[in-house]
């Protein structure tokens, strides 16, 4: 069974939190695909990963870029694991069609929008109703991710 955890984003932006997840992710030998909303999402995010910060790089495409077997992140509006990813992220309120093809499933949510909050809320419950067992994370007041209740 997949587990499945959700990012209450709630001191920085998405912009600010997935590349650093994303990091942690490469840094375990895994794979991610990120599944955002829309195509001009996808492409905001695949500009925003090859300058969020100067002394980084996390090698990434998109369907733009072509190749997605061999990315080690993979963005789309698809959460298809093209790239034998072991991590799906889902941002913009997106859900996962198929959770068992991920060894984790992370949705991260804007707690500032109450519509982002309301739709987190009824993936969590889809998930335990199908037997998965959700783990909260919490941001801080400086941005670290405390597990929550």
């Amino acid at each position: 069974m997949s587990d499945v955890r959700f990012y209450h984003l709630t001191t920085t932006s998405l912009e600010s939190a997935l590349p650093r997840l994303l990091e942690k992710t490469l840094a375990r030998g895994w794979r991610a695909v990120v599944c955002a909303g829309t195509e001009e999402r996808v492409e905001a995010l695949t500009a925003h990963l090859w300058t969020f910060e100067t002394e980084s790089f996390l090698p990434h495409g998109s369907p733009k870029d072509g190749y997605g077997a061999r990315q080690p992140v993979w963005l789309d509006t698809s959460d298809a694991n093209v790239n034998g990813a072991q991590v799906l992220f889902l941002t913009d309120g997106r859900s996962a069609s198929d959770v068992h093809a991920y060894e984790v499933v992370a949705e991260l949510f804007d707690g500032n929008d109450g519509e982002a909050v309301a739709a987190a809320r009824q993936h969590w419950k889809a998930y335990r109703n199908a037997g998965h067992q959700p783990t909260y994370f919490k941001q801080d007041d400086r941005g670290r991710w405390v597990k929550g209740a």
